[in-house]
């Protein structure tokens, strides 16, 4: 990445966290709903204890539908609040693809570091392959920020957005989904992690941002 497009990136990063803090709408619906689930999980296991594969499918659904409660959010808010035609006319469409998808991936990071050890505890499960575990969040989360940011862009314009972004975002992060299960299960489990899941998560992850990258700019300068 070219020197004045990583500044470009870090200014688009800094403006979306200033303003993440400052409203904090999708922090508080992202992080509400993740509680409140969390909460039912624990009330309805009672103190038992969950399968290694049914509490990795669980564990994932969780963090998924609670990055829907805010990752539509990222174009949305701009377009309600007409700051997007000023962002378009002031910065180009690779910092601003590049400083969302950072934003995207850092808030989701924070959204598992609360999710996970609360989930662990809950459920009673242990991640016994603790670096396996984190280093399968990571490419999930990478994977969720990354197909989030370009169909948060592409459903903005839509003229029915509801249940849109969640319907488009499910067939697109399957791929990083179903590994992520697999893989979560076996640091659960104990067992040897599978490194064609991990390759294949982290190639389906650089794909998604290349492929973003260059589908964007004809979103960005459409019109």
């Amino acid at each position: 990445m070219k020197s004045s497009l990583w500044e470009a990136t870090k200014l688009v990063f800094r403006k979306e966290l200033i303003m993440g803090l400052r409203f904090k709408a999708s922090w508080m619906a992202m992080f509400m709903f993740a509680l409140t689930t969390l909460a039912c999980v624990s009330l309805a296991l009672q103190g038992g204890q969950l399968e290694p594969k049914l509490a990795a499918a669980l564990l994932w659904i969780i963090i998924f539908f609670a990055s829907m409660a805010g990752a539509d959010r990222s174009f949305a808010d701009e377009d309600m609040a007409g700051t997007l035609l000023t962002l378009k006319l002031y910065g180009g469409a690779q910092p601003v693809l590049w400083g969302k998808m950072l934003y995207s991936f850092f808030l989701l990071a924070l959204l598992s570091l609360f999710i996970a050890p609360l989930f662990l505890v809950l459920s009673g499960v242990e991640a016994i392959l603790a670096g396996v575990f984190v280093l399968t969040l990571l490419l999930g989360v990478a994977g969720l920020a990354a197909a989030g940011t370009l169909l948060a862009a592409l459903t903005t314009g839509a003229r029915v957005k509801n249940g849109l972004f969640a319907v488009l975002m499910l067939p697109v992060i399957l791929p990083v989904f179903l590994p992520a299960i697999f893989l979560t299960a076996g640091a659960f489990e104990g067992s040897e992690p599978s490194l064609s899941y991990l390759g294949g998560m982290a190639l389906y992850d650089a794909l998604l941002a290349v492929g973003a990258s260059v589908l964007f700019d004809y979103l960005w300068y459409e019109d």
